[in-house]
């Protein structure tokens, strides 16, 4: 393993059989004479399957250290990369964990964490991994909620993500609603190839985002993970979060449809969102069971926002409904003529560009998506 120290060369490292996870992604960059150090990153490279540069000090190769998506610079090295360009991503790995100058060469090369071995491993895996799938800004994840039963949240959430996929986004769609009835039949794909949520059900640690991607169904231009209709299957917490992350480390938008009830697997989908969306009919029992179901909510999600389902009954409209929900609006969804003979006919929700629906989600995309939302992660 010494080769790699002779001077103005580099080391790519071998990868595992079956090549990257993210295909074309950068590889990470260890700067290091340590080769104890060298050994253990190498280590967590393979197992997160990224393919590393090594270099013995600052990469001679013009934007090496710019390029690469996470440098790694052992503590030895720390003193021949002073002068490099500031960016992010910059770690100073080592063992010792009680040398105090260790922040001080940190800064000396912009480094925005320490990492001491083996403390730091789990961690550090995870960003490797990260790397190695490519991952973008993390995706914009939107959760639906029924105010009670039968409000029309698994349909505004299919319309949600039908929309966002119409407009060119990578998008997923997560059923977590076990008693719902599978949103791939609410989409017409309930015979489409690919792997549903009891495949997933014993999941733990970290999912890679790509292989889930590339497993579900695909309907409408976006991936979707529902239910089969085998017997019902538990899906912990453990898996939840795990699912969730993965789906969110691919970027784009993420949108869960929700059941009414919270137990710690929602718990755990509840806390990944950015923004919720609690869907209420127009009518005083719609609100007071929305009510209940939002108190619940409220306790894990930080931003939970109303869509009204109109039309509203005598004496109510959008205004009252929110203020007496304490949540902000975010619009009136107006009934959609022939939805229902839509759906039967095996048409998907939202399909429709210039309909109610779909004018109500390209809105709402219109303005979480823009920068500086309030929906951005």
């Amino acid at each position: 393993m010494a080769g790699f120290m002779e001077a103005g060369r580099s080391r790519r490292v071998p990868q595992p059989a079956g090549g990257p996870r993210g295909a074309g992604a950068a590889r990470p960059l260890i700067v290091t004479e340590d080769v104890e150090l060298l050994d253990d990153l190498l280590r967590l490279c393979a197992a997160a399957g990224a393919e590393a540069e090594v270099h013995p000090t600052l990469p001679q190769v013009k934007g090496g250290w710019e390029a690469a998506p996470l440098v790694l610079v052992g503590d030895d090295a720390a003193a021949r990369c002073r002068g490099a360009t500031r960016r992010p991503g910059v770690m100073l790995v080592g063992r010792d964990q009680d040398d105090p100058a260790v922040w001080q060469r940190a800064v000396e090369i912009g480094a925005e964490c320490v990492l001491r071995l083996p403390d730091a491993e789990g961690w550090l895996a995870d960003r490797l991994a990260d790397a190695a799938e490519g991952a973008a800004e993390h995706a914009v994840t939107v959760g639906v909620i029924g105010g009670r039963g039968g409000a029309g949240a698994s349909t505004l959430a299919c319309a949600l993500a039908i929309t966002a996929a119409r407009t060119g986004r990578r998008t997923m769609l997560v059923d977590a609603d076990p008693l719902g009835g599978g949103l791939d039949v609410l989409l017409g794909g309930e015979q489409a190839e690919g792997r549903r949520w009891p495949d997933f059900a014993a999941s733990k640690g970290r999912v890679a985002g790509t292989a889930l991607e590339e497993s579900l169904p695909h309907l409408h231009d976006l991936s979707i993970l529902s239910w089969d209709r085998g017997d019902a299957v538990t899906v912990g917490p453990d898996a939840m979060r795990s699912v969730l992350a993965a789906a969110r480390r691919r970027g784009g938008v993420v949108v869960v449809d929700l059941p009414r009830r919270v137990d710690e697997a929602v718990a755990e989908a509840l806390a990944q969102l950015d923004v919720g969306l609690l869907v209420v009919p127009g009518e005083l029992r719609a609100v007071a069971a929305a009510e209940r179901v939002s108190s619940m909510a409220r306790m894990v999600l930080g931003d939970l926002r109303v869509v009204v389902r109109g039309p509203c009954a005598a004496g109510l409209d959008a205004g009252w409904i929110t203020q007496a929900l304490d949540l902000p609006l975010v619009g009136e969804l107006p009934p959609e003529p022939g939805l229902s003979e839509l759906l039967e006919a095996g048409g998907p929700p939202g399909s429709r560009a210039r309909g109610p629906l779909a004018q109500f989600c390209g809105a709402f995309w219109e303005q979480a998506l823009a920068p500086g939302s309030g929906a951005r992660p």
